[in-house]
C-alpha cells in the first residue's frame, strides 16, 4: 500500500515542521519545584522530550526566562538547557512573555502561525501570551502534560480558558506522531522512535515500527 502523496507541509492543517514553531516558556527551578498538578519528573521529562522534538525536526524554538538578568531566579533546568543548547533564551520581566518586545518579536519572525506551547504555570505564564497570541491571529497548541500549574483546579481552569478562546489541546505523544505523520519520512523515524524511548512509550511504537 502506499500514502497518498505528501499534503503541502506550509497550508497543511495539520502540525508539521514546516507551519509550526514551538515555545517554551519559564522550565527553571523554582517553577519546577513549584508545580503540583502532575508528577515533576514526569513534566520534566516530557517538556525536555517535546524540545528534543522540537529541535529534531527543525522547528524555529523560542526559549523564554524570567528574571534571571535580575538575578531574582535561576537559568532554565540543567536537562532542558541541554536539550535546547544551541537556542538563545530570551530573558525578561514581565510575567506574560507577549508583553516583552524581544520575545515578541523572535515569534514573529518565525513566519509560522501555528504556535506550540509549553510553559510554567499554566494559570499564568501560558494563559496570558497564549490568550494573547489567539487574539493576535495565531493558533495555539498547548502540550497538556508539558505544562503544569500550582494545582490540579489552577491547571484544569487554565486549560478550559485557553480552550475556550480558541486553543487546542494536544500530548506530547501527539506531537511527536502529528511532525512525523509516516514511516515514509525516513530521515526523522531514528529520532521520532528514541523520543518514545526517552519519554518511556517504547513498547507500542517500537511494535508499530516493526509492522510497517
Amino acid at each position: 500500500m502506499a500514502s497518498e502523496p505528501i499534503r503541502d507541509p506550509a497550508s497543511d492543517h495539520l502540525l508539521t515542521p514546516q507551519n509550526s514553531a514551538f515555545i517554551v516558556i519559564d522550565y527553571q527551578p523554582v517553577q519546577v519545584n513549584s508545580i503540583a498538578s502532575m508528577d515533576r519528573q514526569l513534566l520534566v521529562n516530557n517538556i525536555v522530550g517535546a524540545a528534543k522534538a522540537a529541535d529534531a525536526y527543525k522547528l524555529p524554538i523560542i526559549h523564554s526566562t524570567v528574571n534571571v538578568k535580575t538575578g531574582l531566579n535561576k537559568p532554565p533546568i540543567p536537562q532542558l538547557r541541554a536539550a535546547l543548547s544551541e537556542y538563545p533564551t530570551y530573558d525578561r520581566t514581565s510575567i506574560n512573555s507577549w508583553e516583552d518586545v524581544e520575545f515578541r518579536k523572535a515569534v514573529e519572525a518565525t513566519g509560522r502561525m501555528k504556535l506550540i506551547m509549553t510553559a510554567l504555570w499554566t494559570e499564568a505564564c501560558l494563559t496570558f501570551p497564549a490568550l494573547d497570541v489567539l487574539k493576535a491571529g495565531y493558533e495555539v497548541y498547548v502540550v497538556v502534560d508539558a505544562v503544569g500549574g500550582t494545582s490540579v483546579a489552577a491547571h484544569e481552569a487554565a486549560l478550559r480558558r485557553i480552550e475556550q478562546a480558541g486553543g487546542k489541546m494536544i500530548s506530547v505523544a501527539q506531537m511527536f506522531c502529528e511532525l512525523q505523520r509516516d514511516w515514509a519520512r525516513s530521515e526523522t523515524v531514528p529520532a521520532f522512535i528514541n523520543l518514545f524511548i526517552e519519554t518511556g512509550g517504547t513498547a507500542g511504537i517500537q511494535f508499530a515500527y516493526d509492522k510497517s
